[in-house]
């Protein structure tokens, strides 16, 4: 790409968002074919980790950032492998809780030529009997941001009633701000519901995720572009719109900051929306403007976006410095 940034006014003013970070929502265990191949046919099954939120707290941790992963997993070999698995990542685990009643959820891939299908095994799972019971807990308490996704209210009631619970004071009243990815399920969702539910969460967030194709699906066709999406999400004190592999636009206060993403071989799109949230939050908590928190978001993502998994690793250190202190222009495909 050659495309440069465009910003209207200045940089955007830096934000004193203070860690740790701390994000609540469910990781499952995930079952893939191994090679990828159609479920049906498939002989080998690989088991690796899947889950929205700990894939943004293990982003921060590999960028610095302290972040803790809060929830609830099954008493079985799943919930502590995955307990395993991202505390080895750095991120603090102290506020997962174990239920030694409800299992710890599941998901299976079933690769196809027109994409990838994903079969869940999450009703009455552990993390969907989360409550606003959690405030209390002082790894929520404590936090100097929350980061929620719209994936934790469509697991039950209680999830809906925790997120909720988090987002209700007003943003001046908040004791810390709230962070929300809209990351809409379609599966998850019974029909009609999701619309209302999510554009009345994201209203609430002091940062707001959301990709414009994610927008027009659920808000409506006629939202042609990033403009048009804040013109719906007004109150977000940041408000981030992703428009594919092409760009994403952050509006900051009453400036517009547009950052063209770099070039990337994709290998599998899936985990890419959480590590752009991770490395644009980590841009912010670093004292970044927003156009390299931009930067950074997308140069996170191509982390994910060049593994089948949903996590991959960052570029070294002083590389990562280098990209982010280049015109974006000059990132070349798999920068």
């Amino acid at each position: 790409m050659t495309a440069t940034v465009r910003a209207q006014g200045a940089r955007g003013a830096r934000w004193p968002v203070r860690p740790p970070v701390t994000c609540i929502g469910e990781t499952m265990a995930a079952l893939v074919p191994e090679p990828a191949a159609p479920l049906e046919g498939a002989d080998l099954l690989g088991v690796r980790i899947a889950g929205a939120e700990s894939n943004v707290a293990m982003y921060l941790a590999d960028h610095g950032v302290p972040a803790r992963w809060v929830s609830a997993l099954g008493d079985d070999p799943f919930g502590r492998r995955i307990r395993t698995e991202v505390a080895a990542s750095g991120v603090d685990v102290s506020g997962v809780r174990t239920d030694p009643h409800r299992p710890t959820g599941l998901l299976v891939k079933d690769p196809g030529t027109d994409g990838t299908r994903v079969h869940y095994y999450r009703r009455g799972s552990a993390a969907s009997a989360l409550t606003p019971e959690l405030l209390d807990d002082e790894a929520v308490r404590t936090a100097g941001l929350i980061h929620l996704s719209g994936i934790t209210p469509a697991l039950s009631e209680g999830c809906h009633d925790l997120v909720a619970a988090l987002l209700e004071p007003p943003a001046a009243e908040r004791p810390r701000p709230v962070s929300f990815d809209v990351n809409h399920r379609h599966a998850l969702w019974p029909d009609g519901t999701a619309a209302g539910v999510l554009l009345a969460l994201a209203r609430q967030a002091d940062i707001t995720f959301v990709g414009l194709d994610e927008a027009q699906a659920l808000w409506g066709e006629e939202l042609a572009d990033a403009a048009a999406v804040r013109a719906l999400l007004p109150q977000p004190r940041i408000l981030v719109v992703k428009d594919g592999g092409r760009a994403a636009t952050a509006f900051d206060g009453n400036r517009v900051h547009t950052v063209p993403a770099p070039g990337v071989e994709v290998v599998e799109p899936v985990g890419a929306g959480d590590a752009f949230a991770a490395g644009f939050l980590a841009g912010l908590l670093r004292g970044e403007d927003t156009v390299r928190a931009l930067r950074l978001g997308h140069l996170t993502a191509g982390a994910a976006l060049r593994v089948t998994g949903d996590h991959g690793p960052l570029p070294d250190r002083a590389r990562l410095a280098e990209l982010l202190d280049a015109e974006p222009g000059a990132w070349g495909r798999g920068g």
